[in-house]
């Protein structure tokens, strides 16, 4: 019970987090590349690890994870926890009365998640990935956890076990005749199961899912267009010849 009421707690924070103002420091560029297959996979199996015990992502269906290599098997072996059909929508693991009842509202769903923090200083997707990885332990929390880009959050660090703990370095300078402190970096404090480039590495694979869940024909869009671009190309340059041989005797 105890663990299930901490992942609540996280998943309401999360949203809340992502729609909170950018913070005090500049957002990192995400990796995102949702043409790269790989990526996506490892990015969609944390999301259903690590997001789908809490969250749904009510207009993304199983099946629909296809279109980034996997079959209807490994996703059956793999990815189906809260479902036996690869045909249902993503549906949190817990029972929406019960989070209503304990929290009074259900978890937001995340399927455009990364969309929704467009133009706060970066990109949804450039906000989430510099959210995820700026944690730091804070004992004057309730959770004990603080964060670098949204400042007394309420979610606590769901993937302190794969970064480890680290805490903030500053140095102070003189602005405008005041000191301030100024972020330069990171301290680790004790390991996690990831090394630092392997953590950034796992959330820029589940920010790239987040950002390709968000429209998964994007891709296919693009190469239409592409296609459809030189089409047009093509067929403007037979109109011009055509046309000028229709009309080469006039005078």
């Amino acid at each position: 019970m105890k663990k299930i009421l901490i992942s609540i707690v996280a998943a309401l924070g999360f949203v809340a987090g992502a729609h909170a103002s950018g913070g005090g420091i500049a957002l990192d560029k995400a990796p995102v590349k949702t043409n790269d297959l790989v990526s996506l996979q490892n990015g969609a199996k944390l999301f259903v690890n690590y997001c789908l015990n809490c969250h749904s992502a009510a207009f993304m269906r199983f099946n629909r994870l296809k279109d980034i290599g996997l079959t209807d098997q490994q996703i059956k072996d793999n990815l189906l926890f809260t479902t036996e059909k690869v045909g249902e929508t993503m549906k949190a693991a817990i029972d929406p009365k019960q989070a209503k009842d304990w929290f009074g509202a259900n978890p937001p769903d995340l399927t455009v998640i990364a969309r929704s923090r467009a133009g706060a200083g970066g990109s949804g997707a450039d906000y989430l990935y510099t959210y995820l990885r700026t944690y730091y332990p804070d004992e004057t929390k309730a959770t004990g956890w603080n964060n670098l880009v949204f400042p007394s959050v309420g979610m606590p660090h769901v993937l302190w076990e794969l970064q480890g703990k680290r805490e903030p370095q500053y140095e102070s300078r003189e602005e405008h005749g005041h000191e301030v402190h100024v972020f330069k970096g990171w301290k680790q404090i004790t390991p996690g199961t990831m090394t630092p480039a392997q953590y950034d590495q796992a959330i820029g694979d589940l920010v790239n899912y987040l950002q390709w869940m968000g429209e998964p024909a994007q891709n296919t869009r693009v190469r239409v267009g592409v296609w459809v671009l030189l089409f047009l190309s093509v067929l403007t340059l037979f109109a011009w010849r055509l046309n000028a041989a229709f009309w080469k005797d006039v005078k």
